[in-house]
């Protein structure tokens, strides 16, 4: 009980300490913003907000473009020049974004720098005007799953078909060309550029090639250019930056990232439940969960309920090392932090597959290193370790053998058994299969560990 009353009181710290962390970093999260997000030119003229979308399209980048976007229309923006430069991402996430930037009541030129291959294609077709840096290239936007493998549902290909030629015509763009650049099984014969995409092939277009398809307005080499070109002359330029809390949470949240955080908070606790005394990896452990809901909590997919059920979880679980439930607090425990780590999550589906792999991952550490300090296993507490070995002065029973020879007489009738005295002790005895009447005189012919044999002899009390 002292041990569980020493673990609930650490455990309890810890998460009070992690709970006023994150807290602390939330109510700094809008002066952090607010000190890093605007560097403004100081010039008279129309105001131009920068967006850049440098990166894989995520949770993170998304909450990032919506906080700008607002701050852009809150600011009084003309207009709006977002850089892409990216190979896509999720498609939940890239949906999102273009509803963002369709539904902008600030004007939208996309700039394409490098790459808006993937869902990032989408994304540049919902912009008011679309510039690309020359040799730049858009297209290539088949759906794929977490590893790269192409999606073959038909359902699947057909939804963002229709979503991608939804954003080519916005701006009187050919519809068929989005298609190519999404299903690989169609045929299309593209006149202007003197080329057929052929099916198995998915359709990229180059600055030039899509300028003579009409994908691209114009080029433009850097942002001066597209300002130029819209004929806005001495600009207001403000850049919105992401934040360094928004670029730690970003990192955070990637895939690889958080399903690594998974496996350590739970290699770390287990490990501690299961050896303890070590401190370290408890602490380790709590520190991977932290930054696992920290990053999720910052990105806005986490809320201070699915912390909550995570907390409980863990107080369950470890409840259930100290208390007999019969499992059925580690069951709860077992779903309450499950439901808190899915629930943190941007899908479930992402949050299911991170979570598997950290669990096969960290079962396999926790194994390792459990036979490794086995000595030192919780279940050492509840198990006498202690070998109580003759050779150690313990016995388990009284050594009669001192009784062989010796004579007594039965206190009892041995029928065959029956008690006997012998010197001053009563004892247990038995005979050979005869009956010995009470009060007459035996001694003791053999002694078999705790059997004691007798018969009788010739002397009668």
């Amino acid at each position: 009980m002292r041990v569980f009353k020493k673990w609930m009181a650490r455990g309890a710290l810890l998460f009070i300490a992690a709970f006023l962390f994150i807290q602390m970093f939330a109510a700094a999260v809008p002066a952090a913003f607010a000190a890093e997000n605007e560097e403004s030119t100081g010039q008279i003229g129309a105001t131009v907000y920068v967006i850049k979308a440098e990166q894989p399209i995520e949770s993170g980048l998304e909450k990032f473009l919506k906080r700008a976007y607002k701050e852009a229309e809150e600011g009084g923006a003309e207009r709006i020049v977002l850089v892409i430069d990216t190979l896509g991402g999720s498609v939940i996430s890239a949906e999102d974004i273009g509803d963002l930037v369709r539904t902008s009541k600030v004007p939208t030129t996309a700039l394409v720098h490098g790459r808006a291959v993937s869902a990032g294609t989408y994304i540049a077709l919902n912009a008011d005007e679309l510039a690309m840096e020359p040799n730049s290239v858009i297209g290539s936007a088949a759906v794929v799953d977490g590893t790269g493998t192409l999606i073959t549902n038909p359902k699947t290909i057909a939804y963002w078909t229709q979503k991608m030629r939804a954003a080519a015509e916005l701006n009187g763009r050919d519809p068929n060309l989005a298609t190519a650049m999404v299903n690989p099984d169609v045929t299309l014969e593209i006149k202007q550029l003197d080329r057929t995409v052929e099916k198995g092939e998915l359709l990229a277009l180059t600055a030039a090639d899509a300028l003579k398809v009409g994908y691209a307005d114009y080029t433009a080499n850097s942002v001066d250019e597209v300002l130029s070109h819209l004929g806005i002359e001495q600009p207001n330029l403000v850049e919105i930056k992401a934040s360094t809390l928004e670029q730690i949470s970003q990192f955070l949240t990637q895939p690889v990232v958080r399903t690594l955080l998974l496996i350590i908070g739970i290699a770390g606790v287990a490990i501690e439940l299961v050896v303890p005394g070590f401190g370290a990896p408890g602490l380790i452990g709590l520190a991977g969960f932290g930054l696992y809901f920290f990053g999720h909590y910052i990105t806005g997919f986490a809320g201070m309920e699915e912390v909550i059920l995570f907390v409980i979880g863990v107080a369950l679980l470890i409840t259930e090392v100290f208390v007999s439930s019969f499992g059925i607090l580690g069951i709860l425990g077992s779903a309450s932090l499950i439901a808190g780590v899915i629930l943190a999550a941007p899908s479930p589906k992402s949050a299911v597959v991170s979570l598997v792999v950290a669990l096969v991952v960290a079962g396999i550490l926790v194994f390792i290193i459990a036979k490794r300090f086995a000595h030192r296993g919780v279940w050492n507490r509840f198990i006498l370790s202690e070998s109580l070995t003759t050779e150690r002065g313990y016995v388990s029973t009284a050594d009669k053998a001192i009784y062989l020879g010796m004579q007594g007489h039965s206190i009892t009738p041995l029928r065959p058994a029956g008690t006997a005295m012998i010197g001053d002790q009563r004892v247990d005895v038995v005979t050979l299969g005869e009956f010995i009447a009470a009060n007459t005189a035996i001694k003791v012919i053999k002694v078999e560990g705790t059997r004691v044999v007798v018969q009788q002899w010739n002397e009668v009390i």
